[in-house]
């Protein structure tokens, strides 16, 4: 079959958990013989593989925008009708995000091709986002509803995630797969590398929690800081937070890591950049603990990759994290009580800190305790969680639909 696959995100420009999807789940399937991936992005990328071709959507210059907050949802939009005219006559259309669902129901439109969409995330279950984008969050959310409504297949990355798009767009059993993210578990493996620890100032003889992600409402780190100086001594921590959504948001995070390191003895390492594979490859491997406070997460592919380098996770409880994180077993599930169905900020942020900062003292206590957790969490993901039988089970969805469509 011939697949058009649409994404905002591909290499070089992934800053979260479905750019790392569309980059190995569009490898993989062009590693399946007889089947060929065309893969639109955003952005300068040219690429050409065995069965699979890449290429970057730039937007027209010059685009109009009286309100500059706006000018990120005219450019989407630009882009989405350039992917259009660039799709050619494909079997099945598979959209990543709302960044491509316009272009997803065009292309379904125009070829009579199956939309199959993978739900990463759902804007009504993203508020902060109207920080970032203001009105235009209103018009994000339409074209969600709207692809939904138009998607004759939904790939959902977890169970939770199956949940939520039934209850907010009504999406039949029917029409929903769950598929999980999965990992390269030759890729992520544990390393030994001290040499970057050094690099960034880490002192590789004494024990560090690590937090790897985006500065975002969603990714917790707000309530991560807050935890921070309840932290036992004689540990570091190195946050690897970089790409804040505002600048606003970007200050409130440099305040809190000023006022936790008044108030903690541990050293504070912020790192406040996008780091390369190898290097967050290599701090994953040496870190004792890997910590996701995540307000809201679908799935949490963050902590696959961690797994994966042999390091247990302390996580909240929220979305698709406990079907990828076994309470007690590959790390420990820390609960969560939001406000709301829309508004996920704790009910209690001082109870969420500390109980982040009881399940991190607890684990960093037990070296025979990491040392379990370690092997459990590998084995896991190597058993559960590859590229492959994931690339499997979507082809089989493809086809499914496709037969369906009597294409």
């Amino acid at each position: 079959m011939k697949i058009a696959f649409l994404t905002n995100e591909f290499p070089p420009y992934v800053y979260g958990g479905a750019g790392v999807h569309a980059e190995y789940l569009s490898h993989a399937l062009g590693r399946n013989d007889g089947h060929q991936v065309e893969l639109l992005c955003f952005g300068d990328q040219k690429a050409l593989e065995r069965n699979l071709t890449a290429e970057g959507i730039a937007a027209p210059t010059g685009l109009p925008s009286q309100n500059p907050r706006f000018a990120k949802l005219i450019d989407t939009l630009a882009r989405n009708v350039m992917m259009t005219g660039r799709a050619s006559c494909p079997d099945i259309v598979h959209c990543h995000t709302w960044y491509t669902h316009l272009a997803g129901c065009l292309v379904k439109s125009l070829f009579n091709a199956p939309l199959v969409l993978t739900t990463h995330s759902l804007e009504p279950h993203r508020p902060w986002k109207a920080e970032q984008l203001g009105e235009a969050y209103r018009v994000s959310t339409w074209l969600e509803a709207t692809a939904y409504r138009n998607a004759d297949g939904v790939v959902a990355v977890s169970e939770s995630m199956r949940r939520d798009v039934k209850a907010l767009y009504q999406v039949e059993d029917r029409r929903i797969r769950v598929i999980p993210n999965g990992i390269d578990i030759d890729q992520y493996r544990k390393v030994e590398k001290p040499e970057i620890l050094a690099h960034y100032g880490i002192d590789p003889s004494i024990p560090f929690v690590l937090f790897v992600g985006r500065i975002t409402r969603q990714k917790g780190v707000v309530h991560l800081l807050n935890a921070i100086p309840q932290f036992h001594t004689g540990m570091q921590v190195v946050l690897c937070a970089g790409a804040p959504d505002t600048d606003e948001l970007g200050q409130e995070v440099e305040r809190l890591v000023q006022a936790a390191r008044r108030q903690t003895p541990n050293p504070i390492h912020w790192i406040p950049a996008m780091l390369s594979k190898d290097e967050i490859i290599a701090l994953y491997s040496h870190a004792s603990l890997f910590i996701c406070p995540s307000v809201y997460e679908p799935f949490g592919i963050i902590n696959l990759e961690a797994m994966a380098c042999e390091t247990p996770v302390v996580a909240s409880a929220v979305g698709g994290i406990p079907e990828v994180v076994l309470h007690g077993e590959t790390g420990l599930l820390v609960p969560f009580k939001a406000r709301g169905e829309t508004d996920f900020e704790p009910v209690d942020p001082q109870t969420f800190a500390r109980d982040l900062a009881d399940a991190v003292n607890q684990v960093m206590a037990s070296q025979s305790l990491r040392d379990t957790m370690s092997a459990k969490a590998r084995s896991r993901v190597v058993e559960h969680f590859s590229w492959t039988e994931i690339a499997r089970k979507t082809l089989h969805f493809y086809q499914e639909l496709i037969d369906q469509n009597g294409k």
